[in-house]
């Protein structure tokens, strides 16, 4: 399957971004699909060979996962790349469009023993709640 591409543009300048997307307090706060889901736990260490373990669980206890991974390259404001438990690779890209305007780009390597589609929809509403977390705080 080829690699799917998520994009979005957030009002806010690049640093508040990035923070946003790296600190565990925000992840927390941003990192699930949609408003049955929570995630309890985050830890980041955002360094190349660095580790990370974002808890995501059903706010019923019904289901929960631990999204982990290693950084393989990290360039603060513009870039983060990293191999998941599993393998596949998953870039994000941020771009300073001015000084309040940030763009940001996920390139993800789908799970082949799921539809596309629903991935697709899936890492998308994770970013969609990412961006309504950076403009409203």
């Amino acid at each position: 399957m080829e690699p799917i591409t998520l994009e979005i543009t957030i009002l806010k300048p690049i640093t508040k971004v990035w923070e946003f997307f790296t600190d565990p307090e925000h992840i927390t706060q941003w990192n699930f699909a949609n408003d049955t889901w929570t995630c309890p736990n985050a830890e980041n260490d955002l360094q190349i060979g660095g580790a990370f373990n974002y808890r995501m669980e059903a706010k019923d206890e019904s289901f929960g996962f631990d999204f982990k991974g290693i950084y393989d390259e990290v360039a603060p404001f513009e870039k983060i790349k990293y191999h998941l438990d599993d393998g596949r690779k998953v870039k994000v890209l941020f771009e300073r469009i001015d000084e309040t305007t940030t763009k940001v780009t996920e390139i993800f390597e789908p799970d082949l023993e799921q539809p596309a589609e629903m991935q697709r929809e899936g890492w998308y509403s994770i970013l969609d709640n990412f961006h309504k977390h950076v403009e409203n705080n």
